[in-house]
């Protein structure tokens, strides 16, 4: 295993962890900008105004892209090992 070996397979994982993260991620970016625009329109500072939208919605978007997400990661990971004899320098 080469030190290119590894900055790949170290780029490949940050890759598939970014596109799992992003769903989720925007998600919970998009509601909290929402909320707090309303939040500052209508001066209510209630911290569950914030709290309880982010949740339902992070929520939704894990059971709409929880699917796609494990394929990602069965996917990676099967890659990962199916590459083990090359990488170990038995082909």
């Amino acid at each position: 295993m080469t030190d290119a070996d590894v900055t790949e397979i170290a780029v490949q994982t940050m890759t598939v962890g970014a596109k799992v993260a992003a769903p989720v991620l925007l998600t919970a970016l998009l509601v909290g900008f929402l909320i707090s625009l309303f939040q500052a329109a209508t001066q209510i500072q209630e911290p569950t105004l914030s709290f309880v939208p982010k949740m339902i919605a992070v929520s939704i978007a894990l059971l709409v892209t929880g699917n796609w997400v494990l394929a990602e990661m069965v996917s990676f990971t099967e890659h990962l090992f199916d590459s083990l004899p090359h990488l170990l320098g038995r082909t």
